[in-house]
């Protein structure tokens, strides 16, 4: 066949080569789109967000075309790391709520629930404290606070920057554990004073708020650090994070 058609057996070799590149096998502008995606979000989408983008933006790619363009890129989402210490102390005589959402998280408009918990940041310091206040409609975090102590007041002063930014209505839920630094005297006497109805989830059970644990999850498998300085450090990786990345660009499967 090469003596037939006049060309070298080593150049038809390695145009056979060149048509089994895999990168040649596959849309050009699905691998762009796929790699810009990536790239664009911090480099923690997976598959389920691509795809997710691929559908609003109309285009003709399905699951399997998505997922060869990522191997052929190196492409993956962010995985969690099966690792946590105790942040819920449940062992103490405060008054515990009843749970008045009972594992309804779908409210039809913002400032009707406001489910909140606290996630522990490994620093060179020691161990720091996050908490943060979600709202179950938008899934967007109202407010945010680190500290080097798990205590009322981490709760008190997330829970007033959360007012102070949406100035809720009266009779909004607030949600959370049952743990001693959200069912203290102080926090008690702040939510009645901001007519806010306060909500605990039953003992040992993480579904009555896992809004709250689904966030912590997607903020320790996508942020680029889960390790800092010191306080200050982790503050400007965590604003990163939530105020720029999360509330404002970052898709949500809920909706």
């Amino acid at each position: 066949m090469a003596k037939l058609l006049n060309v070298s057996v080593s150049n038809f070799y390695s145009f056979v080569k060149r048509e089994k590149d895999p990168l040649k096998t596959i849309d050009a502008n699905l691998l762009t789109f796929v790699n810009e995606v990536w790239d664009s979000n911090k480099r923690v989408y997976g598959l389920l967000k691509i795809h997710n983008e691929v559908k609003k933006n109309s285009l003709p790619w399905g699951t399997r075309k998505i997922r060869k363009a990522m191997k052929l890129l190196g492409i993956q989402g962010k995985q969690e790391k099966k690792f946590r210490i105790q942040t819920t102390d449940s062992n103490h005589s405060h008054q515990i709520a009843p749970d008045l959402l009972q594992r309804n998280f779908k409210p039809k408009s913002k400032n009707i629930v406001w489910v909140s918990d606290v996630t522990y940041l490994g620093s060179i310091e020691g161990w720091l404290y996050l908490c943060v206040i979600l709202d179950l409609y938008s899934r967007k975090i109202v407010s945010w606070e680190i500290s080097n102590k798990n205590d009322s007041e981490l709760i008190s002063n997330t829970l007033q920057k959360a007012i102070v930014n949406r100035n809720p209505g009266k009779g909004l839920i607030f949600h959370s554990d049952r743990g001693s630094n959200y069912c203290s005297e102080v926090i008690r006497e702040q939510l009645i004073k901001n007519k806010i109805r306060r909500s605990n989830s039953r003992k040992g059970n993480c579904w009555d708020n896992s809004p709250a644990e689904s966030f912590f999850a997607t903020l320790k498998r996508e942020i680029e650090f889960n390790f800092y300085l010191n306080l200050s450090d982790s503050k400007k990786y965590i604003f990163d994070f939530i105020d720029l990345f999360y509330n404002r660009q970052r898709s949500h499967s809920f909706f």
